[in-house]
């Protein structure tokens, strides 16, 4: 018996539909990436939007686990992502471009979890408690980049992140 499950979800509750780019390595991003409209009232110069989405398919026998297949990509979504572009400067840049380096790594950790899960019957349950766990983790040092570089105004701060994350990366690398 087969059976298919597919199961997108996406951090910040943004719409499917949505316009977005896949993290890969030859991306870069600009300022001309950001095309939504900063908050009104901000005291932030930009916001980078970004998340993970996932989806799994199932073959499955009366009582167990036969095949599943998986997918897992870090997103980056131009329109709901913005800037002040009167105070706007290349480190801010640096530093959004390194919130969507950040989640690329939380996707690697997730596909790395999912390859060392023996998963069961019980799939669906199993993947939504990882999915749960990276996407905490990931907001977690989202908000402790920002707390530690006080968001790219602390050069030196950035810098040590910009290391930080890249070593991160290349540890995950075959998660790629």
């Amino acid at each position: 018996m087969y059976k298919l499950l597919i199961a997108c979800l996406f951090s910040l509750c943004l719409v499917q539909e949505e316009r977005a780019y896949i993290w890969s390595d030859d991306l870069q991003l600009t300022w001309e990436d950001f095309n939504g409209k900063p908050s009104p009232g901000t005291t932030v110069v930009a916001v980078t939007a970004s998340g993970i989405s996932f989806g799994f398919s199932t073959k499955m026998s009366e009582n167990k686990l036969v095949d599943y297949d998986a997918f897992v990509d870090a997103h980056f979504y131009p329109d709901k992502s913005w800037y002040i572009k009167e105070h706007a400067n290349a480190i801010i840049l640096d530093h959004e471009r390194l919130h969507f380096d950040i989640t690329e790594l939380h996707a690697r950790k997730f596909r790395k979890r999912i390859a060392q899960t023996k998963f069961t019957l019980k799939i669906s349950d199993q993947m939504e408690r990882i999915h749960t766990a990276i996407n905490d983790e990931l907001k977690q040092m989202q908000q402790q980049y920002d707390l530690d570089s006080n968001h790219s105004q602390n050069v030196a701060k950035q810098k040590e992140w910009q290391q930080r994350i890249k070593l991160e990366l290349e540890k995950v690398a075959y998660y790629k």
